[in-house]
């Protein structure tokens, strides 16, 4: 049990001393470049999905 206590407590002081919390600045850029970067993947995918759903419904009605 000793070993479990100490490292919540090595845990709870490294998170409070050792780690480099980001500024509320840096962190609003970072939100919105993964935002940005999630919808642009998104519609890319989206895309290429489209693109072959109508390639192949294209190939299947020719038969």
């Amino acid at each position: 049990m000793a070993k479990l206590t100490k490292f919540f407590n090595d845990a709870v002081e490294e998170m409070q001393h050792k780690v480099s919390w980001p500024t509320y600045s840096e962190l609003q850029k970072s939100s919105i470049l993964v935002l940005v970067g999630s919808v642009v993947f998104a519609l890319v995918v989206g895309a290429m999905d489209f693109v072959y759903d109508s390639t192949l419904e294209w190939f299947y009605n020719q038969f």
